[in-house]
């Protein structure tokens, strides 16, 4: 006997209404089933031309938002048009035996993410952002056994400041670059730089630890910060900020100039400016920060050490002067490029946050995100 399972979809709350309905694609179906791989992003991209607005179109309240309905490979999603407004409700089906009575229930790990685990997981575990002074007085490693100038697994090495009530497994980073606030050049902490794992063989006041893994060469005086286990969440509901926000894209994993979809990104607003995780933001170039003011600067283009404008010979025949082929226009000045719109290509979700900073996911982009450009309310 088979039985149909129409999930209950409660009123949205005025938090959810937006200015505008959320705008369908002229070929939304009126059915769809879940295929694996799939995300709620995904899904959402064949019904609303702005895919981060599912919550709208699924009519989700607040308590919702909190613990959405998972949906599994195999789901049936109905677009429902009869209220006037149209709304998604999930049709799932499954089988119901009489004997023997065992219920199995599918895996809260396998329902469709929101966004792709495997591109923010690494993230998710590990402070990779640290404030000003929180690595100074951490554990640190003052000497290698047998003088060796770099570890990795297998080999040991001392550390002072090792409590022995704070557990036998430890991840090693290194301070990396600052993470600098472009509109006042503050210091918003700094990059914390993974470079693996290690478990203490014995503790006293100078401990004894074993580099367990490592990802990059570990060195002396590198810091020592507890091993925290963390079970990943992956349901993130897209949301708007709850206030105006408006900060920049400092860095850039890998520390790329410039990045795509689906890349990780480091924003100069944290909790602490009213982003949450699910936060989004669109992402708007203004040309007088971007790399078109750069390309107006002096030196740009030119060669050598001093910038000389001496050109280059590339072929045996002498080339006519540039200017007996072109006539010479106006040059742009600042002003002429203070006067030209901002431009709005994408947008980014925020998954993890930190005091002063966060991490976002890339989500879409019509073209190369830069580092400097803007994020603001979609």
């Amino acid at each position: 006997m088979r039985k149909t399972i129409i999930s209950l979809i409660l009123l949205i709350t005025p938090a959810l209404v937006a200015a505008q309905p959320a705008a369908m694609q002229d070929s939304a179906p009126e059915r769809y089933t879940v295929q694996k791989g799939d995300t709620l992003w995904s899904i959402s991209g064949r019904y609303l031309k702005e895919p981060w607005r599912w919550p709208e179109l699924w009519k989700m309240n607040q308590e919702q938002l909190k613990n959405p309905h998972l949906i599994y490979p195999g789901d049936v999603i109905v677009l429902d048009r009869s209220g006037g407004e149209p709304r998604l409700n999930l049709v799932s089906l499954e089988t119901a035996r009489l004997e023997p009575k065992v219920r199995s229930e599918p895996s809260i790990r396998s329902a469709v993410p929101s966004i792709s685990p495997s591109v923010i997981e690494p993230f998710l575990s590990k402070p990779l952002v640290v404030g000003v002074d929180e690595l100074e007085g951490a554990p640190k490693i003052v000497a290698t056994a047998d003088g060796r100038v770099t570890l990795g697994p297998g080999d040991l090495a001392f550390v002072h400041g090792l409590g022995k009530n704070k557990g036998n497994q430890w991840q090693i980073f290194r301070r990396g670059d600052p993470l600098v606030d472009p509109e006042n050049n503050q210091i918003l902490g700094y990059e914390a730089v993974y470079l693996g794992e290690a478990q203490v063989r014995q503790h006293g006041e100078v401990a004894t630890i074993e580099i367990t893994r490592s990802v990059l060469e570990i060195f002396r005086d590198d810091r020592l910060l507890p091993l925290v286990k963390q079970t990943p969440v992956f349901a993130y509901v897209p949301q708007r900020p709850k206030k105006a926000v408006k900060g920049r894209i400092i860095s850039t994993y890998g520390g790329l100039q410039e990045t795509g979809p689906l890349s990780i990104v480091t924003l100069s607003k944290g909790s602490k400016d009213g982003l949450e995780i699910g936060t989004v933001l669109a992402i708007e170039r203004s040309q007088t920060t971007a790399r078109y003011s750069q390309r107006t600067a002096p030196l740009f283009g030119r060669s050598g050490l001093s910038g000389s404008d001496s050109p280059r010979t590339y072929y045996s025949e002498t080339i006519p002067a540039r200017d007996t082929l072109l006539e010479r226009g106006e040059p742009i000045t600042n002003q002429d490029i203070a006067k030209l719109p901002d431009q709005r290509y994408g947008l980014v979700m925020v998954f993890r946050t930190f005091d002063r900073a966060s991490f976002a996911l890339v989500m879409e982009s019509s073209g190369p995100v830069a580092v400097s450009d803007y994020v603001t309310n979609p």
